[in-house]
């Protein structure tokens, strides 16, 4: 009974920001890294960002590298998505991930539009 749950998608002009939610259940969340990934469309689903169960590592697709920032919040068992200076081609659908006992699980997925 994994739950993933995306928020904060939305349309925002290019230059702006938005913060992704990803709200966890069912799992130890605080045992497992957590991912983010997004697919444009007519694209290839890609990974995005990556935290370590417990925050202290992070990594990031270099087309994002120094504008977005993943977090993670143990207590509240959510993973964030801080998106800043946001570009056209950052328009996508957004998922919250983790892997767990060799088995994906993925959220339902968040829109993001950046578009003036």
């Amino acid at each position: 009974q994994v739950q993933l749950a995306e928020s904060g998608g939305g349309l925002v002009q290019p230059g702006g920001s938005l913060r992704l939610s990803c709200a966890a259940s069912g799992f130890i969340f605080s045992s497992y890294a957590m991912r983010w990934y997004r697919q444009a469309r007519g694209k290839e689903r890609e990974l995005v960002a990556a935290i370590t169960s417990a925050g202290d590592s992070t990594n990031y697709a270099d087309s994002v590298k120094g504008r977005f920032t993943i977090s993670r919040d143990n207590v509240k068992k959510t993973v964030y998505l801080q998106m800043n200076s946001l570009l056209p081609e950052d328009t996508a659908v957004y998922y919250c991930q983790l892997n767990r006992w060799g088995t994906s699980y993925w959220g339902q997925g968040t829109q993001v539009t950046v578009s003036s």
